[in-house]
């Protein structure tokens, strides 16, 4: 078994400071003082506050029995559906609002089973505006 050098210490810090200079080997509490602690402290809580904006942002939420991500719905932006011009009431007309911008009634009637048409640009024309 070989022998520990007993100046290894020495010898590494002394190649670390020709290496990466005087800083590299400095104790970091050296430089710290209150201030610099109270402005990290700031930036700590800014931090955390917009990382639990943006977890409630992102959580999901159960429609139906499926979770979905808030961040996809609509909510506010859409008051009617473009096709049928009824209002928008349900948490799954956000839904098909999001993704073929039209409420779930008229997704199950012009929709459902032809989505390639709809994406390519297919609307129903004279569409009965009922209650």
């Amino acid at each position: 078994m070989k022998e520990e050098d007993p100046n290894y210490v020495a010898k590494l810090e002394k190649a670390i400071k020709q290496k990466y200079g005087e800083e590299a080997i400095q104790n970091p509490a050296k430089m710290w003082n209150e201030e610099k602690e109270k402005d990290y402290l700031q930036q700590l809580r800014v931090f955390v506050e917009k990382q639990k904006s943006h977890d409630i942002k992102n959580e999901p939420e159960n429609v139906n029995g499926i979770l979905i991500s808030r961040k996809l719905f609509n909510k506010g932006n859409i008051n009617n559906c473009p096709v049928c011009e009824k209002r928008i009431r349900k948490i799954d007309d956000d839904i098909y609002i999001t993704k073929f911008e039209c409420c779930a009634r008229c997704y199950i009637e012009y929709i459902d089973g032809r989505e390639e048409r709809w994406l390519k640009g297919w609307r129903p024309k004279n569409v009965t505006r009922s209650s």
